[in-house]
């Protein structure tokens, strides 16, 4: 005697699979190129010009942190904040593989300022030791590289995503004088400070 097993309708089974496939995609999987490999994100911009504020910044390539704080700066540091900086994963790959940072290229720096100090230097005691040590999240800076777009400050845009909190969603490109000047004039690689970042630093 033969059992037969019932077999599950097929409308259901393919109902599931498209569910899960929809569910999927809205989590944000990474797109695949045909290579194997996560395709580039590249900047996003609104309709008057200005960029977006990259999404999952955090999920980038971690380059490093530099920091000079106020109290190592006659009180007024420029630049007073952890620079928390990422790139685009896949830049970074194109970098890592040319030396020259690619069209579409983004740097993201997550600002955050210091802990309160206790000592005039801006330091302070910490279980690990004294130091300075990562508190509040102050904004970002982003910069693009565009050599059409961006011809008037060397090939790259720089962008302001406020000093303090919340941060913009969308951010009009900086002038020369505000931030590519600078980095015409002391940056190491394609205005970008490659000692900071050892990852870069080839």
């Amino acid at each position: 005697m033969t059992i037969r097993t019932k077999r599950p309708p097929l409308l259901p089974v393919l109902t599931g699979l498209v569910a899960a496939a929809a569910a999927l995609s809205l989590w944000g999987a990474p797109t695949v190129s045909a290579q194997g490999q996560t395709a580039r994100y590249l900047p996003e911009y609104a309709a008057n010009g200005d960029l977006l504020l990259p999404k999952n910044f955090n999920e980038w390539i971690y380059l490093g942190s530099p920091l000079t704080p106020d109290g190592l700066n006659g009180g007024a540091a420029g630049f007073p904040e952890f620079h928390n900086v990422y790139i685009e994963p896949g830049s970074y790959r194109i970098y890592k593989e040319t030396g020259a940072f690619p069209e579409g290229t983004i740097l993201f720096k997550e600002l955050q300022r210091v802990m309160a100090p206790e000592y005039p230097d801006g330091s302070r005691d910490e279980p690990s030791g004294r130091g300075f040590f990562p508190g509040a999240l102050n904004g970002a800076d982003v910069s693009v590289k565009d050599s059409v777009r961006y011809a008037e400050t060397g090939g790259w845009g720089f962008f302001n995503f406020n000093h303090g909190e919340p941060k913009l969603t969308q951010a009009p490109v900086r002038s020369n004088a505000e931030c590519a000047g600078c980095h015409t004039a002391n940056a190491d690689t394609d205005m970008v400070f490659t000692r900071f970042y050892r990852l870069l630093d080839r």
